[in-house]
């Protein structure tokens, strides 16, 4: 029962954040805002949404391993996984403005986790503290991130649009995020009770079985984006994604609920980052994702997985 239940909040999360997304995204077109920033944003928020619901309430049940695991999961699952399966369906060209904007955004919020979190470890204690003032610092810094994202859109909104504006796009993001939500519910009971059977950790169940099922719009979403040359939406729904899963996903959860953070957790930060940094180098050479690039990063994410059943 709980393995069909985890299967149906998946299936409900994926539905209702492709509805989410296409949504939205028609809103943006029909505001003439142009695709580099609905990937960033809209589609980044939208795809971050099965997160944003799993991780939230689970830290208002108090579930620390689910909420941070889930957001630490899901941002290597998009970089290595989501990224790797979508240069198979075709090269990905990245601009430069993206790598050295947006990345480095990436790589600055990975730090500032790294910073909040390491402080406690380095002073000897067991576990650190996300507490709220740590929670508003980030909430801060993303909207310093939209805040500009906002100024490049000056100048460059799109001059025509073959979408008009219908009242029934509104609609259908209130009842897909609705839907979001109760998906998320299911896929935390499902997957703490699954763990609890198995006498698994619920850190191990919410890295890779939560993580990646929540990763799966990303997935979908870059890999459809890649076959029909939407480049820009592809890469900026990823690198969109993961910035609000550290700035918006961990804010808000540790805002809600001060989370506890072990030390196993803190090295899982540890390897998003360097992953991070992995698929950075891999892009600044020619800024592609090419297909021998792309089984390089499949390569080292089994190998985290492996590493994670071992551990």
């Amino acid at each position: 029962m709980n393995i069909i239940l985890l299967i149906v909040g998946f299936y409900m999360l994926i539905k209702c954040a492709d509805i989410f997304v296409e949504s939205s995204s028609n809103i943006a077109k029909a505001l003439k805002i142009p695709s580099i920033i609905i990937g960033l944003t809209i589609v980044g928020l939208g795809t971050s949404a099965p997160e944003a619901a799993v991780s939230v309430i689970a830290a208002i049940n108090g579930n620390y391993e689910v909420a941070t695991g889930n957001v630490i999961g899901s941002n290597i699952c998009n970089l290595l996984l989501v990224l790797g399966l979508s240069g198979i369906f075709g090269t990905l060209k990245v601009k430069r403005k993206i790598i050295f904007r947006d990345y480095i955004y990436l790589i600055f919020s990975y730090i500032i986790l790294i910073i909040m979190i390491g402080e406690s470890f380095i002073v000897g204690s067991n576990f650190a503290v996300i507490t709220r003032v740590n929670a508003l610092i980030l909430l801060c810094f993303l909207v310093i991130y939209l805040y500009f994202l906002m100024l490049d859109t000056r100048g460059s909104l799109i001059k025509e649009s073959s979408i008009k504006f219908k009242l029934s796009y509104i609609i259908d993001v209130i009842i897909s995020l609705l839907g979001i939500v109760f998906g998320g519910k299911l896929v935390v009971n499902s997957s703490i009770n699954i763990a609890s059977i198995l006498g698994v950790n619920d850190d191990i169940i919410a890295l890779t079985i939560v993580a990646i099922g929540t990763s799966l719009p990303e997935l979908i979403t870059s890999a459809i984006a890649t076959k029909k040359g939407e480049n820009d939406i592809a890469i900026g729904n990823v690198l969109g994604s993961n910035i609000f899963n550290i700035l918006f996903i961990i804010g808000i959860s540790s805002f809600i609920n001060p989370m506890i953070i072990d030390f196993n957790t803190f090295i899982d930060i540890i390897i998003m980052f360097i992953t991070g940094l992995i698929v950075f180098i891999l892009l600044l050479k020619d800024k592609k994702i090419t297909l021998y690039k792309s089984i390089v990063m499949l390569i080292i994410y089994f190998s985290y997985i492996t590493y994670l059943i071992l551990r």
